[in-house]
């Protein structure tokens, strides 16, 4: 099999300055590619909330950013000053998203790090916030690519895969999560074809995975959410990936609304379902998915948000969860950069992750 090139998108950074982050605004995609330069805490959070920064991963390597970016703006001369507004920053910063368990994971990092250079000179600290900032991104850069080697390693060449929503590059760092299997196979010459399922109301299916896996020059059919039964039955389907936002200690999996019912689907069919993701979506302090908070998003993304006109009168009664949980009992796997976990979930992870276990 001969190596080939994929192009992977570029979704956050640190500006050249160290005070500002420059992100792809994913809410323009795919027909508009804007990068946006972010120096003062709302634009931060807005960018958080209205989806401009998404993906658990992403969204915990962005605050980490923002974090260090926010800190240089902190003129405070004393410590016990500095740390109070830090930790209010920091408070907020991290109301925008509660499902997603990165972004308070990287919160309480940057935090510890602050907390480390109680006595050290300001600069020092600062210095630190940065180069703590910078390691985060790098952790998940080496995740992914652990975690697309373990993935592959469950597909034989011809696979077909169905995904859902957005766990590529644009979601986390390079290769991504539940796509970076199918970036590995085209460098390594594999054929898998992927079937992406849309995923509404935000169609980030459609406005963001294809987008990527197009643009790598990976084989991937876009289909309605409601088409994921037909192409199982049709035999075009031989494993189910996608992400996670949270990972509760039992396996549960909270994940873009709609990758529970696929999972129901795989399991009708007999396919496996994996999920794939870094340990730091392991909330180990959560016992199953029924402890996990659900965000409940705007009425008008289902009414309106990606139509020329609305699809339904303003007074009809919407309800908008963005994300549902994955009952332990249909997942085949949870892929993390250590290896594959299965069942029994909470005693694997204990035995891959003892050092995070309650």
């Amino acid at each position: 099999m001969s190596m080939q090139s994929v192009t992977h998108a570029v979704n956050v950074r640190l500006g050249e300055d160290e005070r500002s982050i420059v992100v792809l605004d994913q809410t323009l995609l795919p027909n508009e590619t804007k990068y946006l330069t972010l120096t003062d805490r709302d634009a931060m959070w807005e960018a958080i909330y209205k989806l401009r920064v998404r993906g658990a991963p992403c969204i915990g390597i962005f605050a980490a950013y923002a974090m260090a970016v926010l800190a240089k703006g902190i003129e405070a001369a004393d410590f016990d000053g500095f740390y109070a507004e830090y930790s209010a920053l920091s408070q907020y910063l991290g109301s925008s998203r509660p499902t997603a368990v990165n972004l308070a994971c990287m919160l309480r990092r940057m935090d510890g790090v602050v907390l480390a250079h109680r006595e050290s000179p300001r600069q020092e600290l600062l210095d630190a916030l940065t180069a703590e900032a910078k390691a985060i991104h790098a952790e998940d850069m080496e995740m992914c690519r652990k975690i697309s080697e373990y993935g592959l390693s469950l597909l034989k060449d011809g696979d077909g895969v169905i995904t859902h929503c957005n766990a590529g590059p644009l979601a986390t760092s390079r290769y991504g999560t539940a796509q970076g299997p199918f970036y590995l196979a085209k460098e390594k010459g594999m054929n898998i074809h992927v079937y992406v399922d849309e995923t509404r109301p935000l169609l980030q299916g459609a406005r963001l995975t294809s987008y990527e896996l197009t643009r790598a020059g990976v084989p991937c059919t876009l289909i309605c959410d409601n088409m994921a039964s037909i192409v199982m039955k049709q035999g075009k389907v031989q494993a189910v990936f996608f992400g996670c936002d949270r990972i509760a200690r039992n396996g549960d999996v909270a994940n873009k609304i709609g990758s529970s019912g696929l999972a129901v689907l795989a399991h009708y069919y007999g396919i496996p379902v994996y999920s794939l993701g870094p340990s730091t979506t392991i909330d180990f302090h959560c016992p199953s998915g029924d402890d996990i908070p659900i965000e409940e998003r705007p009425h008008s993304e289902i009414r309106e948000l990606y139509y020329e006109k609305p699809m339904a009168l303003p007074e009809v009664e919407c309800y908008n969860p963005a994300f549902d949980v994955t009952d332990h009992s249909l997942l085949s796997g949870i892929v993390t950069e250590r290896g594959i976990v299965r069942a029994p979930f909470e005693e694997n992870f204990r035995k891959l992750f003892p050092e995070a276990m309650p």
